[in-house]
């Protein structure tokens, strides 16, 4: 997959950016990532929202060798076939995946401000 196939895939969805990642690119929309276009194919953040419209059209998650171990990661899924000649349902899948990225986003932030939180009381204890 192209940029230009990618841009033309997206087009129902709106406006995503695509960066060189990995052996692909990561596409994003609104500063998220929500998509991996890989040459084993075009996957989508998914969550426990989404998953299982991912296993009702038989996708599976992504999967990559190392030289030990095959590694699954389940928070993103394989975006079924079909789709790449259906433009406005794959928008939907993107809007739904776009969104899980989001919550997962919102996930990973409290763990941050936890920790800035602590540093700021050290700070005012070793000060007074």
């Amino acid at each position: 997959m192209d940029r230009d196939f990618l841009i033309d895939l997206f087009s129902e969805f709106g406006p995503v950016t695509i960066r060189p990642m990995f052996s692909g690119f990561g596409i994003s929309a609104d500063g998220t990532n929500f998509a991996l276009a890989l040459r084993a194919g075009l996957y989508f953040r998914a969550d426990e929202a989404t998953i299982p419209q991912f296993e009702a059209e038989g996708s599976t998650p992504f999967q990559y060798q190392t030289r030990a171990k095959t590694v699954t990661v389940g928070s993103y899924w394989q975006l079924p076939a079909r789709l790449f000649d259906d433009p406005e349902e794959l928008a939907g899948w993107a809007r739904a995946a776009l969104a899980a990225a989001q919550r997962a986003a919102v996930k990973k932030r409290p763990k941050a401000k936890k920790a800035v939180r602590k540093k700021s009381a050290k700070r005012a204890k070793t000060s007074s």
